[in-house]
């Protein structure tokens, strides 16, 4: 940046409310860019305003905490959001109750395939039993995951960035890969995205559907509890087959 630029950035920098103005603009941007694309899952809102506010930080020397300092607003608003989802689902309620039975099945392969898969590739690769421990939560909504990887003895920090990453790639690719898989349904393709890809599939499961929308809701909360009852008690497990 020019000196001036900087000295104006030093300045915006010290109000508190520069993150969150800065992450609106980006994520406004991003969906801008989206709706030109035609709404391709390829523009994705998220990965875009990552990617801006990524480089913003990196070209002013920003420090993640200085600009979390203003973001917050954003993380508290989460759980707002999170419990704004009832109202689809009480929607939907008379779908839901008639596919109990598969839904539940659903969701004990999805969370197992998810938790055991991340587990079985890092293992593969040779990562650290900490890292591999910060994988095994990728698939339920970051606060949750967060709270798993501390607890399984993970990396909370890592654990938050990896769930980032598995709902972008589940937003932008899930599409692609349910239409190769002639799967058409909403209930299918919502109850799947939102096993897999937390709060962003699910965000993107609404763009198709309030019913896809609905059940990716009920397939992250679902998830995010089951994961956390899970983890913990598959620990001594997990930890003779990492070998610790």
């Amino acid at each position: 940046m020019t000196p001036r630029l900087g000295e104006l950035w030093v300045y915006l920098s010290a109000s508190p409310l520069l993150g969150l103005t800065v992450t609106l603009a980006a994520y406004q941007g991003g969906y801008w860019l989206y709706r030109r694309s035609g709404m391709n899952p390829l523009a994705n809102p998220v990965l875009i305003a990552v990617a801006i506010l990524v480089s913003l930080l990196l070209i002013t020397g920003t420090s993640y905490q200085t600009y979390f300092n203003g973001a917050q607003f954003v993380h508290f608003l989460l759980g707002p959001a999170t419990v704004a989802l009832a109202v689809p689902l009480y929607a939907h309620i008379k779908r839901i109750r008639a596919m109990l039975v598969p839904v539940v099945t659903g969701l004990l392969a999805g969370s197992l395939t998810a938790v055991l898969s991340a587990i079985a590739i890092a293992k593969l690769f040779g990562a650290t039993t900490p890292t591999v421990l910060s994988l095994a939560p990728k698939s339920v909504t970051t606060p949750i995951a967060m709270g798993v990887a501390e607890q399984i003895g993970g990396i909370p920090s890592l654990t938050a960035v990896l769930v980032i990453a598995t709902g972008i790639l589940g937003a932008v690719g899930g599409s692609y890969i349910f239409n190769a898989m002639k799967l058409h349904s909403p209930a299918i393709r919502g109850f799947a995205i939102g096993v897999a890809s937390h709060g962003i599939g699910t965000a993107r499961a609404f763009q198709e559907s309030e019913q896809a929308g609905a059940f990716a809701a009920l397939a992250m909360g679902m998830n995010g509890l089951l994961t956390a009852l899970l983890l913990p008690a598959l620990l001594p497990w997990l930890g003779t087959w990492l070998g610790g």
